[in-house]
């Protein structure tokens, strides 16, 4: 087998607000095109940062989604997610929301109510993962994976844990089901913990480090930096030189046009016409704000 090459480590660029309650860094598509990362369409990631608290929750009022899916892991602070599908609840830390907007959804998204009288500390990642055309116009659905009931991994030494969150992980399968091959872990290392593992050399792969420093096939990565593996070679080796979190992500190429604008991503401009009109006149169902 043969070590999968990092192509690129990149610093997070200038934070930006999406509404008022997620301060985000992006890397997908700010620094990586949609079409390098594909399936994976966008990565936000609200590093740790302190909120006031508030009576008013903050947080992303009703808007609408088309043709994808939206990811969202909690590592700090809590979540309150409403859609018209009649799916919801609070993603507490630790908990993972995997949203199929497909033919057409409005949903909203604000700090949960009782955490935002406090405040504090909050982190998140949010993904948006692409649908094949076949599969654009499904009905959505909605999956709350709640920590407990996502499979963990123990590492060698007990210096860690593998959270799998999709895909296979030293084939342990993940708590979510997907529409393509995708594979997604929360690897938690103690200081001197080691993942190391294989994935599809032609799979699109990246890793997030969201806590601590690690080593990455032998090259150190800094906290908040994201790491973009080249196609080729299979193997990588993980290695926390202080404890440490990491989110890595890994997908088959769906290789499809994608037309992308605002919140719907589809195949054609045309698509992303009617998704509008079909937005206007009330095809995604109704949602308070």
């Amino acid at each position: 087998m043969k070590t999968k090459q990092i192509e690129k480590v990149i610093k997070p660029g200038k934070a930006h607000f999406v509404g008022d309650g997620f301060r985000v860094h992006g890397f997908i598509p700010a620094a990586i095109t949609m079409e390098r990362m594909d399936p994976f369409l966008v990565f936000d990631y609200n590093a740790t940062y302190n909120f006031p608290a508030s009576e008013i929750p903050k947080g992303g009022g009703v808007h609408p989604h088309r043709g994808f899916e939206t990811v969202t892991l909690a590592y700090k602070g809590r979540v309150e997610h409403g859609d018209s599908s009649g799916g919801g609840g609070v993603i507490a830390e630790g908990d993972v929301q995997w949203m199929t907007a497909a033919s057409g959804i409005l949903h909203k998204e604000f700090h949960e109510t009782e955490w935002s009288k406090t405040g504090g500390d909050f982190q998140m990642v949010q993904l948006w993962v692409n649908l094949p055309s076949k599969y654009k116009m499904t009905a959505p659905k909605y999956q709350a994976l709640a920590n407990a009931s996502i499979p963990k991994v123990e590492l060698d030494g007990g210096l860690g844990t593998v959270e799998v969150v999709a895909g296979a992980y030293q084939e342990i399968a993940g708590a979510a089901s997907t529409f393509t091959p995708v594979h997604l872990y929360n690897g938690k290392l103690k200081q001197g913990g080691r993942m190391d593992f294989a994935l599809p050399e032609h799979f699109n792969t990246a890793v997030l480090v969201l806590e601590g420093q690690v080593t990455i096939n032998g090259e150190p990565i800094p906290t908040d930096h994201f790491v973009l593996f080249k196609n080729e070679g299979t193997d990588i080796h993980i290695e926390a030189d202080s404890d440490a979190l990491v989110l890595v992500l890994s997908g088959e190429p769906i290789n499809e046009p994608i037309a992308a604008y605002g919140p719907f991503v589809m195949n054609t401009e045309e698509e992303l016409k009617q998704a509008f009109r079909d937005f206007q006149t009330g095809k995604f169902g109704h949602l308070a704000d």
